[in-house]
């Protein structure tokens, strides 16, 4: 998986109330992507461009459960390299097929409006701005390939293991 677009940059312990807010967490899922940062960068979604990719400090979508993950999926970004990522968080990322990885260094390597080359499977960031490039920490095989196969219900009802699912409010 291999991703370049431009980055937006969001500091260290970003939680998941800022990116999914509570307030709706019982709208549709597609009306909750129109909320995301909404409470410390209003009007984000509206500049954030399908593709687009996230760089974040330490402490990734920190907090509750909530699917946050999913909200960044359905806006349409292309994934999220972090100095570090909560681990609940992380492995909702895996589960909605919203591709994130750990990259040491990544916050202070970009700048806002950079353009980002990523690539999963030789797990390297580069900054095609500047032409700097730093080693990520790799997933796992078995959750890459839970990404690829576009999260966990997917995966689950391609081997027959759950009836299809329909979306629904959570």
């Amino acid at each position: 998986m291999k991703f370049k677009a431009r980055v937006w940059k969001f500091g260290n312990n970003i939680n998941t109330d800022l990116i999914l807010p509570i307030q709706v967490y019982y709208l549709t899922p597609q009306e909750q992507a129109r909320f995301v940062f909404h409470a410390n960068r209003p009007g984000w979604v509206d500049l954030a461009q399908p593709g687009d990719i996230i760089v974040g400090g330490r402490n990734f979508g920190m907090g509750s459960s909530r699917p946050a993950a999913r909200s960044l999926r359905n806006l349409g970004l292309g994934c999220l390299i972090a100095h570090s990522i909560n681990g609940l968080f992380f492995r909702n990322c895996v589960n909605f097929a919203f591709p994130a990885m750990e990259c040491r260094g990544v916050f202070d390597a970009f700048s806002e409006g950079d353009i980002a080359e990523v690539d999963f499977d030789a797990c390297t960031v580069r900054n095609a701005t500047t032409g700097r490039e730093l080693p990520a920490i790799g997933l796992p095989p078995k959750l890459l390939d839970l990404l690829k196969a576009g999260g966990i219900y997917p995966l689950l009802e391609k081997e027959g293991l759950i009836a299809p699912r329909v979306e629904s409010r959570p």
